[in-house]
């Protein structure tokens, strides 16, 4: 399939901008890019209720926004981890996307403020999303959620981050995960992907996310070569067995394409029952252009469908 042509204007109107990729950034140059992603995002939906809190965890506190639905709880919960390389993003970059998010499965979102690296390096982001969720089903209750029905939800390097989560839950016996959402997500991590890949190479480079900005965001993110081999880091080489159905979306032009459909595939292996979504006509990132690019807003709605669905069907 083509390129959708909205992506492709949009690719156009930010190469005329002189957009650099991120390979080519600053860790502080890319964080400010990602502020630019607020205005692709489209309108901000009204919610039920939003509120901030910090909450502890290992060697400070962290953020977390939760986003709650209108109506009478006790309402399901979507834990959202966001992308941007495990390097930038935080609760302003995303808020209009959990908005939509927890319009859309009728769930209380719970945006998590995890620590960036590189000052914070592999696990940290985990051991705070882990934390925030365990946080989540403790004080439920009080916040009109329900601790029976979580999901884990995450988009590129925040799917990396929600599959891992349901990893550690599964065993720490910590709190009971209903269902995965990963948008693109990041499942392999380990050197030389592009053997094992052809989208790493196919589209490597042109459609905003580059095979060489996903290196530089590794480097960045692990303490040493050696992180990539842990299947915390690079999902596919860990147990998968055990863990809670899950919907897969890839977009067909990005660099990790390929991981996300074998990570559906080796999920599906593994007995977990999995949804796989693809975008032929899609790029990176497209779950934050929801407001330039109008294939984006239906997947999201999709998505949505399936986590209520997941919900329906918890006891």
């Amino acid at each position: 399939m083509p390129l959708d042509p909205q992506a492709q204007a949009l690719l156009e109107g930010l190469a005329a901008q002189g957009l650099k990729s991120f390979e080519e950034m600053s860790v502080d140059e890319a964080r400010q890019t990602g502020y630019a992603f607020i205005g692709l995002e489209g309108d901000a939906e009204p919610v039920g209720n939003v509120i901030d809190k910090m909450i502890a965890v290992a060697g400070g506190e962290i953020p977390v926004r939760i986003y709650l639905p209108a109506g009478a709880g006790p309402h399901p919960i979507v834990m959202y981890f966001h992308g941007g390389g495990f390097v930038f993003g935080d609760l302003e970059v995303v808020d209009k996307v959990a908005r939509s998010l927890s319009n859309a499965a009728q769930a209380a979102v719970v945006l998590v403020g995890y620590r960036l690296a590189p000052e914070h390096r592999f696990p940290t982001a985990l051991d705070d999303c882990y934390a925030a969720t365990q946080w989540a089903a403790d004080h439920a209750q009080e916040l009109g959620m329900d601790a029976a029905r979580i999901a884990v939800c995450g988009d590129s390097a925040g799917g990396n981050l929600a599959t891992a989560v349901a990893m550690l839950a599964r065993d720490r016996q910590g709190p009971k995960i209903a269902y995965q959402m990963l948008f693109y997500p990041v499942t392999d991590a380990r050197p030389d992907t592009s053997s094992r890949y052809p989208s790493r190479i196919d589209n490597g480079s042109g459609y905003l996310l580059t095979s060489a900005a996903m290196n530089w965001f590794f480097s960045h993110y692990f303490n040493n070569p050696d992180d990539a081999a842990n299947p915390l880091a690079s999902p596919i080489i860990g147990v998968l067995t055990g863990l809670p159905p899950a919907s897969v979306i890839t977009a067909g032009y990005d660099p990790l394409h390929d991981e996300g459909k074998a990570y559906a595939d080796a999920l599906r292996d593994a007995g977990v029952p999995v949804k796989y979504l693809p975008n032929p006509g899609m790029i990176h990132g497209f779950m934050w252009l929801t407001g330039v690019i109008e294939h984006a807003r239906g997947v999201l709605d999709e998505a949505g469908r399936h986590l209520r669905d997941a919900f329906a069907q918890q006891p």
